[in-house]
């Protein structure tokens, strides 16, 4: 299958996506962030934001766990306002992992995560490792991080 390029949808899903983020129960010490799971036709399958389910869910988690089991997302894009994690303190699996192992070959981002929490996030570059094309929209960025400038104003 040749991988998609960006187009149109994509951008309604990303802002869907940013729109969940304003959702999140707000936190000192992780992002806020939307995540929608659409299928290859173009129909949401899921969706889901930070600290949704448990203080401890990621969006893109939240919005796998909502999936029947045996769900199939070889043909699915993930939709994230944040670049999935590559690292994770709270869990025993980092987002990208996650996104790997549900089998999704498409991500589209709107920002990439800055080094505040785990240091380096590295999950662009597990996804492009296993395979996943990722596609960044850099005009949702400041959407993105807007919801979270709680967390990157300068201090003092």
């Amino acid at each position: 299958m040749t991988p998609r390029p960006p187009g149109p949808f994509d951008a309604h899903w990303l802002h869907r996506a940013v729109r969940l983020s304003r959702s999140c129960p707000p936190s000192a010490s992780a992002f806020s962030v939307g995540a929608v799971l659409v299928d290859p036709a173009g129909r949401q399958l899921a969706d889901g934001h930070s600290r949704e389910l448990s203080p401890l869910h990621h969006a893109e988690e939240a919005a796998l766990d909502k999936l029947p089991t045996g769900t199939d997302l070889a043909g699915a894009t993930l939709y994230s306002s944040l670049e999935p994690c590559g690292r994770r303190l709270s869990r025993p699996y980092c987002c990208s992992e996650l996104v790997i192992a549900a089998g999704i070959r498409r991500v589209v981002i709107a920002w990439r995560e800055p080094e505040l929490f785990v240091g380096e996030c590295r999950g662009l570059g597990a996804l492009a490792a296993a395979g996943v094309v990722v596609h960044e929209l850099p005009g949702f960025a400041q959407a993105a991080r807007a919801v979270n400038g709680h967390l990157l104003a300068p201090s003092g």
